[in-house]
């Protein structure tokens, strides 16, 4: 099958409507399987996806090496986004502070990124998160130089407020934001940041689409989950809050079924039917890509969608997203 390419935000970024997030190939999901992370990217652009996502803490550093080295002599036609500030990391990958947006930062990071990815430019840089201490206009000032300079394309904003994607976007125009939207995270619904990315024309590009593979229905207990997987500390995830998502997620069982689809497919269609947003689903595996990529080919109808957004309505999810540090870096 051919992705549909449509455009993100309206400064001339286009990309396919799913792209791939690669944070899980070699962080926080389990053991890595480098060979068979490398595979699932060839076989991404074989089945047209052409926007790849990645950050400088996925490892740290180690996601964007993978990254460069499996998209090596492909990389035509491909949109390679990573992100940057999301964290402070000391040269050798240590995470030593918080989100960091002073100018001198980024321009190392921006600077690393492009060594490790093997590129001359970047086609889309996040802001990974906002630095409360750093006033946008230094922030983003320093990002369009460096558009300017012709090392990054397109600029984005990721887990911002209304006020912080304004203020960035007065200062540089934004092409995307990048937030956590699934049918169990529709916290961009009623926050005000789907409604400004949409006033503004700036794209919005949803990660984790599928909750954290919960909506995949694989995850019944915690004990699904790798010894090392993230995902253990997550509240979501707790033994506490997991029968209620758990009930959640059956509601929508039926629905799959009826149209003969899984239930991750069927949430993933759910993300992609929304206005002007493109996913970006992680996996590190070939064979659920291919079931994530037929999922852009899934057409639900008005009443389907309005059933699902009523099965799992917005804040239903019990547990916050992530643990109270992670949440600490997050606007709402």
């Amino acid at each position: 099958m051919t992705l549909r390419t449509h455009t993100i935000g309206g400064r001339g970024l286009a990309a396919s409507v799913e792209g791939l997030g690669t944070m899980g190939m070699t962080a926080m999901y389990g053991t890595p399987d480098e060979a068979e992370a490398i595979r699932t990217v060839h076989h991404a652009v074989e089945l047209g996806v052409t926007m790849f996502d990645t950050a400088d803490m996925y490892g740290p550093f180690s996601g964007e090496e993978l990254l460069g080295q499996a998209l090596k002599g492909r990389r035509d036609g491909l949109i390679v986004a990573t992100k940057g500030g999301g964290v402070t990391l000391d040269e050798a990958g240590k995470i030593v502070g918080g989100p960091n947006g002073r100018p001198e930062y980024l321009r190392a990071c921006v600077a690393g990124s492009l060594r490790r990815l093997g590129t001359d430019h970047i086609d889309l840089f996040y802001l990974h998160r906002v630095d409360r201490a750093v006033p946008a206009e230094e922030t983003f000032g320093a990002l369009a130089d460096l558009v300017t300079e012709g090392k990054l394309r397109y600029l984005g904003i990721s887990e911002a407020s209304p006020a912080s994607i304004r203020a960035a976007h007065a200062v540089a125009p934004l092409s995307a934001v990048q937030t956590e939207y699934s049918l169990f995270s529709r916290d961009v619904e009623d926050n005000g940041v789907l409604d400004t990315v949409r006033e503004l024309g700036i794209g919005f590009v949803a990660y984790a689409p599928l909750g954290r593979g919960f909506l995949t229905g694989t995850v019944r207990s915690v004990l699904d989950l790798p010894p090392q997987d993230f995902r253990r500390t997550s509240p979501r995830f707790a033994e506490t809050n997991l029968e209620q998502n758990l009930s959640l997620l059956d509601r929508i069982v039926a629905t799959a079924d009826e149209l003969g689809v899984t239930t991750g497919q069927l949430a993933l269609a759910w993300v992609l039917a929304q206005d002007g947003v493109t996913a970006i689903p992680g996996t590190k595996r070939r064979a659920w890509l291919e079931q994530n990529v037929a999922a852009a080919a899934i057409e639900l109808d008005p009443a389907t969608l309005a059933g699902l957004s009523a099965a799992i309505p917005a804040g239903a999810a019990a547990g916050e997203r992530y643990a109270p540090m992670g949440m600490a870096s997050i606007q709402e």
